[in-house]
């Protein structure tokens, strides 16, 4: 795969050290945006293994999921064992999803909805074949970036969990950006407005450039830069 917008030459031990420095700030933009209100120095207390006061268990332990899935997600890239199959994802989903999801490390069994659209995600019986799908449509996409985006995408849109499915759609996104040696993309949080608004109108459309424009914007400046080094 190739990325053709930042002339960046793929170097995988780059891209795994800058996105292992910015674990604490993966995590805490990620539970921001879930409307969990945790600060940066509140993260990096609790990845150190401390709790912090003010703050629900159950909020803490969200955190604290997302933290684990990112060792787990970064251990399968050092060992070249990261795969986009239903087993693999499912198998992220079990650590992400725990105690938060109706179900977690399985596909949803029901129907689900989308606050603020009328858009439907698919029926539960079409989701094996609707992931198969996704991972077929991807060979298509020459670009490493439009790959990955479409696989963010395409997950949220189809809602292959009961909760906890932007966030898996992120950790794969990542998961085949570092693995292909190009570095991750972080969503801050300070953009949430800007990237809800933009992902109601892909629910109800299905077109992907606006998000895949937003998205490439969050790539970090200096990161690519450091890439390009």
């Amino acid at each position: 795969m190739i990325e053709t917008k930042w002339d960046m030459k793929p170097n995988k031990a780059k891209a795994m050290m800058l996105a292992k420095r910015q674990l604490a700030e993966f995590v805490c933009d990620a539970v921001n945006l879930e409307g969990i209100h945790l600060t940066l120095p509140e993260i990096q207390t609790l990845l150190d293994g401390i709790s912090v006061g003010g703050h629900k268990l159950s909020d803490q332990q969200i955190a604290l999921n997302q933290a684990d899935t990112w060792r787990v997600l970064f251990g399968l890239i050092d060992k070249n064992q990261f795969e986009i199959t239903c087993e693999k994802v499912c198998a992220l989903h079990r650590i992400a999803g725990k105690d938060e999801a109706l179900d977690w490390g399985k596909f949803r069994s029901g129907g689900v909805t989308i606050a603020g659209t009328n858009y439907m995600p698919p029926h539960a019986d079409a989701l094996p074949e609707l992931f198969e799908k996704m991972v077929g449509d991807s060979h298509r996409m020459p670009d490493i970036y439009d790959r990955a985006i479409h696989f963010f995408l395409t997950m949220a849109r189809c809602q292959f969990y009961y909760d906890v499915n932007k966030r898996m759609g992120r950790f794969i996104m990542n998961g085949l950006l570092l693995s292909c040696g190009y570095p991750a993309i972080n969503l801050p949080a300070k953009r949430q407005l800007e990237f809800n608004q933009l992902m109601l109108d892909f629910y109800q459309t299905g077109h992907q450039k606006p998000m895949n424009t937003f998205l490439r914007s969050c790539l970090d400046e200096r990161v690519i830069k450091i890439m390009k080094e």
